[in-house]
C-alpha cells in the first residue's frame, strides 16, 4: 500500500505521454549547397536535430543502438526491474546517484523528452511512470523513432539524422554499419566517447564491443561484424562543420532578416542555396596559392566573389583567406564590405558615358589637366597615370584598357556624376546613396563599393544589359517539406544590349592594354575570350580584379582588413589578377572542359564627327604646289602636286556639346566651365610633344605653273605618219619657254625612251629596240619648274634588221661545276629581241651529239636578256653551249659558244 502511495503521489502531476506528440521540439535549419547532397551548416538554438522517418533509418541503425542501449526493448513494458534492482543495489554500495543507470529507451525518451535531469530518486519514480503510459500510448517502432530523433550525440547534435550529417557528413540512410555501430555507441558518454576528444581509442574500443554484440544477437553475421570491424571511419574534422563559413553567415542574416532569429534556429527549415560546392573550393584554393605572393606585398587577406551572370546565382563566396583566423578577424566577410574599388570603376562610367552617345572610338586629350575651374574656391585637381606618363589623344577603347586616369576624370565630367550615380543604383550598388560625397574623382574609386554588388554589376555587362537579382538561396522548405520560398527568374532590362556589347568588346581586346600591362597577362584566359578589369586605390589600400566570360563573373579584392597600406606597386593586375586568373581557369579549363563562349560583336559605330570617330585632330586636305608651296593650280604637274594635311587641335569641348555628343558644334564651347583648362592642357602638350607638328595652310595660289609659262614645242622632223626604214630613230623639235626649255622626253607607245637636256634636244635611238610597224612618237618638253607642252605623231616603222647576235653572259667563259652545282643558271643576250621568232639553246659534249635544252618562242623573248636553268646532273667532262636563232625574216645564225667543264 506504500509503494502504491507513493506512485500515487509522485504520478498525479505528471504530463502526460501525449506531451511527445503535441511539445514542440526545436527544429535545426540545415543549409545545404545546391546539389542538396551536402550541408553546409546547421542552424539552431540549443540543438541540431532533423525529424526522419523509422524508414529513413538503416535497420542496422535500429539494430545497433537496442544492442548498445536496451537489448531487451522489445520485451519490457517501459522498465526492466532486474536492470533497475541491480543499478539500485549497485549506486546504494557506491553511495552515489550518478552510477549505473539501468535505463530502457523509452525511459531515456522520456528522460530527454519531458522530464529534467536532475539526479533524483523522485526524478526516476516519475520516469517509470511516464515511461509505462508512454508504452500503453505508442507501438516500439514509434518509441524507437521518437528515440533515435531525440537522443543526444553529444555537444548540440540531437537525434540520428544531425548526428550523421555532423560527425559523417552524410545522411542517415547511406550510414555504413561500421559508422552505425560507432553512432550507437556514443550516447552512452558524448563527452567521452566523442571523436574529437581525447579518447577516440575508447570509441573504436566500443563500437567493436557494439558490432560483436550484434553478431551475438544474430543482427548481424560474424563476418560482416569483422569486415566493419576493419573498415576505416573518418570523422569530419570540427572545421568541416561549417563549409564555406562566409557564405553560410550571409544566408543566416537573409534568413533572420526575412523570418526571424528564432524561426529560423526552431522550425527545421531545409535551405538550398546557390553555393557551388566545387567552385568554392576552387576559390579557397585559389586565394591560398594566391596570398604568398600578395603578402610580398604587405596584404594579409583576400577575398573572392563569383556569380552565374546568366541566373544572378552566387556560386562561390570567400570572404577571407582563413574565416577561423579570429586573431586577424578573419570571419569578417570582406565580400559584404564597403572598399574604394580604384579602376575597377571605370567600367560604369564608360557605361554611363556611352549612353550619353559618345563612341568607343572617341578621342580624349591624355594631358596633365587641372579639373577645378578658376572661379571654384578649392584645392586644384591634377590626377596623374599609375605610371606617371601622359599619352596625347587616345580612344576610349585605349584609354579603359590602359587603364589611364586623366580620359577617365574627362569621361565621367561628359558622362555626368549624376547620370552615373544614376546607373550605378540601376546596377545594384547601394553605397553610393550620399550623392554630395561624390565629384570626378568618383570614376578612380573616391566611393565604396561591395565586392558582392561590383561583381553583380559587371554580370549585368556579361548579360548584354539584362540583370538578374542576386540570389543566394534556391528553395526552402519547412519541417513538412512544404516549399515556403523557391526561386525564380526574374530578369529586368538595365541598359541597351549595344552599350553592353561596346563595353565588352573593349574590355576583351588584350591588345588595347598591352602598351601599358604587355600582353597575354593574367587579366586573360588562354584561349577563351574573356572581359576584365583591375583597379587600385592611390594609397595601395585596395587591390581588386573583376573579369567575366558570358557564364561567369568573378572578383577579387585583396588588401588589409584594418585598412593599412600595402607595399608600393601592390597594384591589382599583380597581386588580385593572379588569383582571379588561377580560379577561371581552375572553373572553366579548356575547351574539352567547358564551352568556349565568344561576345556578341557591337554594330560598327559610323559616326564622321570629328572627336568621336577616332581622330583627335581635325584636318583640312590642301593640295600645294611642291616647289612655291602655294595651293596647287589647276596648271601644275601632277608630279609637282602633293595633298597636304594641315591639323588644328584643340580638346574634345570644342567640337561638341557635353549633352549631346552627335549634334552640332558648339557655338559658344568657352562656355563650359571645364573647357579653359582642357584647352589648356591640349596646347602645352601640343608644343612640348616632338610627335606633332602644327602649321598653317598656305592662302596664296602657286605663280609658276600658269598658262603664260607654257612652253611651245613643234616638232620639225619626222611628220605625223612618216616611214622610218633607218637603223635608229631620229628626230628634230622647235621648243622655247619663257623661263627656257630644261629638258625634252621622247616616248614610244607612251614608254620613256630618251631624255635630252641640251640643244638642239634631238633624239636618236636605235630602231632595234622597237618592232617594225605603226607606234606613237611623243615629246614632252618641259621647262624648271614643272610647266611643259607634248606632242604626238604616228611614225611606221620599217627598219631593216640585222640577224640576231648571241651570247651568253653567265656562266663565265671556261667555268667549271661539280656536280653538286647543279641546277645551273644560264643568262643569254641576244641583240634584237623585237625581231626574234625562234631561239634554241644546244649542249655539246665533247665528241657527242648536240642535246636541245630549251626552246623559247616570240611570246616569249620579252627582253634581251633570256634566263633558264640547267637542272639535270651531267656526266663529267667539257660541254659547248651555243644558241640558235631564227628571226622574223627565216634567216637562221648561230650565236658565240660557251665552254665549260663539269667536274667529278
Amino acid at each position: 500500500m506504500c509503494f502504491v502511495g507513493l506512485v500515487w503521489y509522485y504520478s498525479k502531476d505528471l504530463p502526460t505521454a501525449d506531451k511527445l506528440i503535441e511539445r514542440d521540439i526545436a527544429l535545426s535549419t540545415k543549409i545545404y549547397d545546391r546539389t542538396g547532397e551536402v550541408v553546409l551548416y546547421d542552424i539552431h538554438g540549443d540543438e541540431k536535430r532533423t525529424m526522419i522517418r523509422l524508414d529513413e533509418i538503416p535497420e542496422y541503425m535500429k539494430q545497433a543502438t537496442i544492442t548498445a542501449e536496451d537489448r531487451t526493448f522489445y520485451d519490457h513494458h517501459g522498465f526492466n526491474l532486474k536492470g533497475i534492482m541491480r543499478a539500485l543495489i549497485k549506486n546504494s554500495l557506491q553511495g552515489t546517484l550518478h552510477g549505473q543507470g539501468g535505463s530502457t529507451i523509452t525511459q531515456q525518451l522520456v528522460k530527454n523528452a519531458i522530464l529534467s535531469s536532475e539526479k533524483t530518486y523522485s526524478r526516476k519514480l516519475k520516469e517509470l511512470v511516464l515511461s509505462y503510459r508512454i508504452e500503453k500510448k505508442f507501438s516500439k517502432d514509434e518509441i524507437l523513432k521518437m528515440y533515435l530523433n531525440e537522443i543526444p550525440y553529444g555537444s548540440t547534435v540531437y537525434g540520428i539524422e544531425a548526428a550523421s550529417q555532423s560527425f559523417f557528413g552524410k545522411k542517415a540512410a547511406d550510414l555504413t554499419l561500421a559508422q552505425a555501430a560507432a553512432l550507437a555507441g556514443l550516447p552512452r558518454a558524448t563527452t567521452y566517447y566523442s571523436p574529437y576528444g581525447n579518447h577516440h581509442d575508447k570509441l573504436i574500443e566500443r563500437q567493436r564491443y557494439i558490432l560483436d554484440s550484434m553478431a551475438e544477437e544474430g543482427y548481424v553475421s560474424k563476418e560482416e561484424a569483422e569486415v566493419a570491424k576493419n573498415e576505416e571511419l573518418e570523422f569530419k574534422p570540427l572545421a568541416e562543420s561549417i563549409i564555406a563559413p562566409h557564405f553560410v553567415m550571409y544566408i543566416k542574416e537573409i534568413l533572420a532578416e526575412k523570418y526571424g532569429e528564432e524561426f529560423m534556429e526552431r522550425e527545421g527549415l531545409k535551405v538550398y542555396t546557390t553555393l557551388d560546392l566545387d567552385k568554392q573550393k576552387k576559390a579557397e584554393n585559389a586565394i591560398a596559392n594566391g596570398m604568398e605572393n600578395a603578402e610580398k606585398f604587405d596584404a594579409s587577406n583576400a577575398a573572392l566573389v563569383s556569380i552565374d551572370p546568366k541566373t544572378g546565382q552566387i556560386l562561390s563566396m570567400v570572404g577571407s583567406k582563413d574565416y577561423f583566423d579570429i586573431e586577424r578577424e578573419g570571419n569578417f566577410n570582406v565580400a559584404l564590405a564597403k572598399r574604394q574599388p580604384g579602376s575597377s570603376f571605370k567600367p560604369i562610367v564608360y557605361t554611363a558615358f556611352l549612353e550619353k552617345g559618345y563612341t568607343t572610338e572617341t578621342v580624349l586629350f591624355d594631358a596633365v589637366t587641372n579639373f577645378k575651374p578658376k572661379e571654384v574656391v578649392g584645392k586644384d585637381y591634377i590626377p596623374h597615370n599609375y605610371d606617371n606618363k601622359e599619352y596625347g589623344p587616345v580612344t576610349v577603347r585605349k584609354a579603359l584598357q590602359g587603364s589611364l586616369n586623366i580620359p577617365a576624370v574627362k569621361a565621367l565630367y561628359l558622362a555626368g556624376v549624376d547620370n552615373v550615380l544614376n546607373l550605378a543604383e540601376k546596377l545594384g550598388y547601394t553605397t553610393l546613396g550620399d550623392r554630395d560625397r561624390f565629384g570626378l574623382s568618383l570614376v578612380l574609386g573616391g566611393g565604396e563599393v561591395k565586392l558582392l554588388e561590383h561583381v553583380a554589376a559587371y554580370g549585368v555587362l556579361a548579360r548584354e544589359g539584362m540583370q538578374h537579382p542576386t540570389a543566394a538561396i534556391l528553395k526552402i522548405e519547412d519541417k513538412d517539406g512544404n516549399i515556403i520560398e523557391k526561386y525564380t527568374e526574374k530578369e529586368r532590362k538595365i541598359l541597351d544590349a549595344e552599350i553592353a556589347r561596346k563595353i565588352n568588346n573593349m574590355l576583351s581586346d588584350d591588345a588595347a592594354r598591352s602598351f601599358i600591362f604587355g600582353a597575354n597577362g593574367k587579366l586573360t584566359l588562354k584561349g577563351r575570350p574573356v572581359c576584365a578589369k583591375s583597379g587600385t586605390t592611390n594609397d595601395y589600400k585596395d587591390a581588386w580584379t573583376i573579369g567575366y566570360t558570358p557564364s561567369l563573373a568573378t572578383g577579387v579584392w585583396v588588401g588589409n582588413n584594418d585598412n593599412s597600406e600595402m607595399k608600393r606597386g601592390a597594384d591589382g593586375s599583380k597581386i588580385a589578377a593572379p588569383i582571379w586568373n588561377e580560379f577561371m581557369m581552375a572553373v572553366l579549363g579548356t575547351e574539352k572542359d567547358s564551352p568556349i563562349e565568344q561576345f556578341n560583336e557591337p554594330e560598327e559605330d559610323k559616326v564622321g564627327k570629328v572627336m568621336l570617330n577616332g581622330h583627335g585632330l581635325y584636318e583640312e586636305k590642301i593640295k600645294i604646289d611642291k616647289v612655291t608651296g602655294k595651293i596647287a593650280s589647276d596648271f601644275c604637274p601632277k608630279e609637282y602636286v602633293e595633298e597636304k594635311s594641315y591639323a588644328t587641335v584643340h580638346s574634345i569641348l570644342y567640337y561638341v556639346q557635353k549633352d549631346d555628343p552627335r549634334g552640332d558644334w558648339p557655338q559658344n564651347p568657352s562656355a563650359d566651365s571645364q573647357f579653359e583648362a582642357w584647352e589648356n592642357a591640349v596646347i602645352n602638350w601640343a608644343t612640348s610633344t616632338k610627335e606633332l607638328v602644327l602649321e598653317h595652310p598656305p592662302e596664296e595660289k602657286c605663280f609658276l605653273h600658269n598658262l603664260e609659262n607654257k612652253p611651245i614645242l613643234n616638232i620639225k622632223h619626222p611628220k605625223d605618219n612618216d616611214r622610218v626604214s633607218s637603223q635608229n630613230i631620229e628626230a628634230a623639235i622647235d621648243a622655247s619657254a619663257p623661263r627656257g626649255i630644261h629638258h625634252v622626253d621622247y616616248y614610244i607607245d607612251g614608254n620613256l625612251i630618251q631624255s635630252s637636256f641640251n640643244y638642239p634636244f634631238s633624239l636618236n635611238y636605235p630602231s632595234r629596240n622597237a618592232a617594225n610597224g605603226y607606234h606613237t612618237l611623243t615629246v614632252k618638253a618641259s621647262d624648271d619648274v614643272g610647266n611643259f607642252n607634248e606632242q604626238s605623231i604616228q611614225i611606221n616603222l620599217m627598219a631593216e634588221r640585222e640577224p640576231i647576235k648571241s651570247y651568253f653572259e653567265i656562266p663565265r667563259q671556261n667555268a667549271s661545276f661539280f656536280a653538286s652545282s647543279f641546277p645551273l643558271t644560264f643568262v643569254l643576250k641576244i641583240s634584237d629581241r623585237f625581231n626574234a621568232q625562234n631561239i634554241k639553246i644546244m649542249a655539246q659534249k665533247e665528241s657527242n651529239a648536240p642535246e636541245l635544252i630549251k626552246t623559247c618562242g616570240a611570246d616569249e623573248i620579252l627582253s634581251d636578256s633570256l634566263e633558264f636553268k640547267w637542272g639535270e646532273k651531267p656526266s663529267a667532262g667539257e660541254y659547248r653551249f651555243y644558241a640558235e636563232a631564227i628571226d622574223k625574216q627565216g634567216r637562221f645564225s648561230r650565236g658565240q659558244e660557251l665552254v665549260i667543264r663539269i667536274l667529278e
